[in-house]
């Protein structure tokens, strides 16, 4: 029997928009905007830029947990609860692959009664100079970047096919690996530019919608 694995990104994909980018913009004392430029344009890795935008961060975590749950920064994408419902009853195995912070991650899911759901995601500590961020992969080893790569790669090696879904550019060097694709955004811009095939969606429903017909 054919073993399932659904790889999903958290940041605009799960999410409407991207937190991280919401926690910048209210509480980093620093040009963080500069430094996502850079990323922008391939001259630093995600993992640089998170790490050095985020070390400007010096806010505690119940301070910047709070500020996403009272501003409503982390509006879930319609249709996830019932995805999740979807791929239990399919016997798919969800993974949350992230670029983005584990603290909040796993908060916005805790909140949303859905913490049962594996994530892998950078790795934080709260200090009075920053936040501390770093990415370990599977093996225990440190990635500066191909967080989501390293995965996929690993998931299709124990046997299973993958259905990737993601928005952004860290999505794409995974994406190129997956058995199906699902993409929205840049990543959907990337692959309608260089002809990788995938299915565009909006919601979960559409996902759902489309693995039933194939």
């Amino acid at each position: 029997m054919t073993k399932v694995l659904v790889q999903c990104d958290f940041d605009g994909t799960i999410t409407n928009d991207d937190t991280s980018f919401a926690l910048l913009d209210t509480f980093a004392q620093g040009d963080w905007q500069k430094l996502l430029r850079q990323y922008k344009e391939h001259k630093i890795s995600v993992g640089e830029f998170n790490s050095n935008a985020f070390a400007m961060v010096k806010a505690s975590k119940h301070t910047l947990l709070e500020f996403l749950k009272k501003e409503g920064k982390a509006q879930i994408r319609p249709g996830f609860r019932d995805f999740v419902s979807y791929c239990a009853r399919k016997n798919f195995r969800l993974v949350i692959t992230s670029n983005g912070l584990d603290f909040y991650i796993r908060a916005i899911l805790e909140y949303l009664k859905l913490d049962h759901i594996e994530v892998h995601a950078a790795q934080n500590t709260f200090h009075s100079s920053g936040i501390h961020v770093q990415y370990v992969g599977l093996n225990g080893k440190l990635l500066n970047e191909g967080l989501k790569e390293a995965f996929i790669k690993s998931f299709l090696a124990e046997g299973y096919n993958v259905i990737y879904i993601g928005n952004g550019d860290s999505d794409i060097p995974a994406a190129k690996y997956a058995t199906h694709l699902f993409a929205i955004g840049d990543l959907l811009d990337y692959c309608k530019q260089n002809h990788l095939e995938c299915k565009p969606f909006k919601t979960f429903n559409d996902i759902m919608e489309q693995l039933d017909s194939m």
